[in-house]
């Protein structure tokens, strides 16, 4: 059978609309690209003395000019983007987005940071490349909502190659036949399966830098003439055939307004250390005990749920009620409301390793269950609900219907600066050391070039 392949592909759209975005970006996206670079740059330090980041750094840190955020010396420009992608998206604390879900930042800001450093580039051509990264990995979201994660793959990992492709491309100034070879290259790049959910390991932990890095090398390739299928998307082995399991993708949806209407603005900065479709469940969870409402007194929490998390986040549940490690505690939804109502937080302290063997917070965790409500809206937005049930027979229900830290209700720019000083603190930079990193954070976007040697070490 023959084939007809289009006459302009999918790819090829898309370089079209992004191989020449101008530097001047508009306001809200100039904002996202400020405030997920600060996000990043904070969970690097928070994580740079990590067990995995030690093995990563051992295993793959070669010399060379670029910034390993947090540590001393240079690393080559696989390395830094490689090390920096797993340290911001090692404690599951980093920047997401609802339709995804996916973590975005985490991905591209180590690619485009990296590159620039190595290319000694401008600081407008950071935040292009920080920008339509972004964006890319945004739009990939709408193609097939919920498929990727039930094919069994990760999507931040497998659209994060092709999104730091996207970011790299542009940071560069790649023409338009390059852009699109360089999404093409990253498409035998992309991988990333989701089975670290089984006990906790970590290979989670390493996407977002594996994508980073894979990123750079397939926008490295196409910028020297090599060759990636333009047909991408829509060719008759295409990548939703690949991680999706389905030939019938949204591209329309993709594809409208890209280059003019950016979905990245709506990118949500996290306020607790855990897979983001458990937050509107600790706040339900907080919510409840600034009520009145005593650990101790009750008798079972019944959760209504959407139906596309369970198998992340909820299954198997007598697993979830007690998880083998602090990594596996992130992404269980009975522990997270356990130490919400019984520590009355869930930041990176309620996921190490004493809290999570905690007996109160084991036992709590065992007494809630879920149900699955069909008309969840999930992906397009993540809810929370409990349903309490106390000893005296009363009956306590709560219910919140969006992400906080989302487009319904932001975190503000003092709450995600707090944060990155708090994330330098836990990593143990000193305030002052802190706010001579945020300075330049600050800055980094308008600079003449973009320099990182103030957050080494």
């Amino acid at each position: 059978m023959t084939t007809t392949l289009p006459a302009v592909s999918v790819s090829e759209q898309l370089a079209s609309s992004f191989a020449a975005v101008p530097d001047r970006l508009p306001a809200p996206v100039t904002a996202v690209c400020g405030s997920v670079l600060t996000d990043v740059a904070g969970l690097c330090v928070a994580a740079r003395h990590t067990d995995y980041v030690r093995a990563a750094v051992e295993a793959s840190g070669e010399p060379g000019a670029c910034t390993l955020i947090g540590h001393a010396g240079g690393f080559n420009v696989f390395s830094a983007a490689l090390g920096n992608g797993t340290a911001a998206h090692g404690e599951d604390y980093d920047d997401t987005f609802e339709g995804g879900p996916i973590h975005a930042g985490a991905v591209i800001v180590p690619a485009v940071l990296a590159t620039a450093e190595h290319h000694e580039l401008e600081g407008n051509d950071l935040a292009r490349g920080i920008a339509v990264g972004c964006e890319v990995m945004c739009r990939l979201c709408l193609v097939a909502p919920k498929r990727v994660h039930g094919a069994g793959f990760h999507p931040t990992a497998v659209f994060g190659a092709l999104g730091a492709a996207a970011g790299v491309a542009s940071a560069l100034s790649l023409n338009p036949t390059q852009w699109c070879n360089a999404l093409g290259i990253a498409g035998s790049m992309a991988s990333g399966i989701i089975e670290y959910l089984a006990e906790g390991t970590w290979t989670k932990r390493m996407h977002a830098g594996w994508a980073a890095q894979a990123g750079y090398r397939a926008a490295r390739l196409a910028r020297s003439g090599f060759t990636g299928p333009r047909t991408l998307f829509d060719g008759e082995h295409g990548f939703f055939y690949a991680f999706a399991r389905t030939k019938d993708g949204d591209f329309a949806a993709m594809l409208d307004g890209a280059g003019t209407r950016w979905l990245c603005a709506d990118i949500a900065s996290k306020p607790y250390a855990s897979g983001t479709m458990a937050h509107p469940y600790i706040d339900c969870a907080r919510n409840l005990v600034a009520q009145g409402v005593r650990p101790a007194d009750i008798v079972s929490i019944e959760c209504r749920t959407a139906e596309g998390i369970v198998h992340r986040l909820w299954e198997p549940l007598a697993a979830k009620r007690q998880p083998p490690n602090g990594y596996a505690a992130k992404f269980s939804i009975p522990y997270a409301i356990a130490v919400a109502m019984l520590y009355g937080d869930a930041g990176l302290g309620e996921y190490e390793e004493p809290v999570v063997h905690d007996p109160a917070v084991r036992a709590l965790a065992c007494k809630v269950r879920y149900v699955i409500d069909p008309d969840n809206p999930y992906p397009r937005q993540f809810t929370g609900h409990m349903r309490v049930t106390l000893e005296s027979g009363e009956v306590r229900e709560v219910t919140q219907d969006h992400f906080r830290g989302g487009r319904e209700e932001p975190l503000s720019s003092d709450a995600i600066d707090a944060k990155f000083v708090a994330n330098c603190r836990y990593g143990g930079w000193p305030a002052s050391r802190s706010e001579e990193a945020r300075q330049v954070l600050r800055i980094l976007c308008t600079a003449p070039r973009v320099e990182l040697g103030l957050l080494r070490g």
